[in-house]
């Protein structure tokens, strides 16, 4: 396990390399000037040259990037240009917010994708698949943006049951209960929408495993259809379910930019979307790399947990 740990961290290092790499091109040849946020009608060219080069702009950029990179690798991830702040304080500040929001979402959709797939599996084309078959439909067709407005429209505005917007209320910054009110509603939003592709997920592998010779063996043997399906298709069913938290884990640090936009909740999706509408390369760059860092990572993990669910899969390594 430790040899198959340093061996996958050792292929992700160069891919992190390159994903900076372009990363840091993209986001430099893209249209516009940060520089448009400090000039004003009175400045001279000379003026607006001298805040080119304090920001480091007026270098080559091979010398920007080496010059990022070697910041990076000292734990230096630079100053926002609009906000005027160190950008790992300004992640720090954001980060708690999008964890607790993507990390209860997306646990409490895999919860309930797991029996709800396999009974979906279990019972194909009778009145339960159809129901949920409908509902994955439904969620995957609808837009999360659309489907966030609804809920703050019955919720928040009809009913007046819950926040519509931000995650504290004024005067009750100290309340984690306040917190938990202003994130049904996201929190809801999101699941709603991962919940939906992970039953699909679960569902067409439930079906797949039973017909397979092992279930028709275990049948002829006289164990029940229930034992077979929680006791031997689940361990095969959370193969993808296992692929898909791997491909998720990125969203764990970055959020979703359109929930967060829609709820005003100040994560890291919020975070972002600002910082692209500002050209706040340092920012961006930051958010990029961290969410690089976290798939890659969701991906290693995955690994390693295939290894864990299937035996089968050590044995061929």
């Amino acid at each position: 396990m430790n040899n198959l740990f340093l061996r996958r961290l050792l292929q992700l290092l160069p891919m992190l390399l390159f994903i900076s790499l372009v990363s840091f091109l993209l986001v430099k040849l893209a249209p516009g000037d940060p520089l448009q946020a400090y000039i004003t009608p009175r400045m001279s060219p000379e003026d607006i040259e001298r805040i080119r080069q304090s920001m480091g702009l007026d270098k080559p950029l091979p010398v920007q990037y080496l010059l990022w990179l070697k910041n990076l690798l000292h734990g230096d991830l630079g100053y926002s240009l609009i906000y005027h702040r160190p950008v790992l304080t300004m992640i720090a500040e954001r980060i708690p917010a999008t964890l607790g929001l993507m990390g209860a979402s997306l646990l409490l959709a895999i919860v309930l994708a797991i029996p709800l797939g396999l009974l979906a599996g279990a019972y194909k084309h009778r009145w339960l698949d159809n129901v949920l078959n409908l509902f994955a439909y439904v969620g995957i067709s609808v837009p999360i943006f659309w489907f966030g407005i609804l809920l703050i429209t019955v919720f928040s505005v009809q009913l007046n049951w819950l926040p519509s917007m931000g995650m504290r209320t004024i005067g009750m910054e100290d309340s984690w209960l306040d917190v938990v009110r202003h994130g049904i509603l996201p929190c809801i939003a999101l699941t709603f929408y991962n919940l939906s592709s992970y039953v699909r997920y679960i569902r067409s592998n439930t079906i797949s495993q039973l017909s397979a010779d092992y279930v028709q063996t275990q049948l002829a043997y006289g164990a029940t259809r229930r034992s077979i399906l929680f006791r031997h298709v689940l361990k095969n069913v959370l193969l993808p379910v296992i692929t898909l938290f791997g491909l998720s884990f990125g969203e764990l640090v970055v959020g979703a930019y359109v929930t967060e936009s829609v709820f005003s909740w100040p994560g890291m999706g919020l975070l972002g979307i600002q910082s692209i509408t500002s050209l706040d390369y340092p920012l961006i760059m930051a958010i990029i790399l961290l969410s690089s860092i976290m798939l890659v990572t969701g991906n290693l993990l995955a690994d390693l947990l295939y290894r864990v669910a299937d035996p089968r899969i050590k044995a061929l390594r």
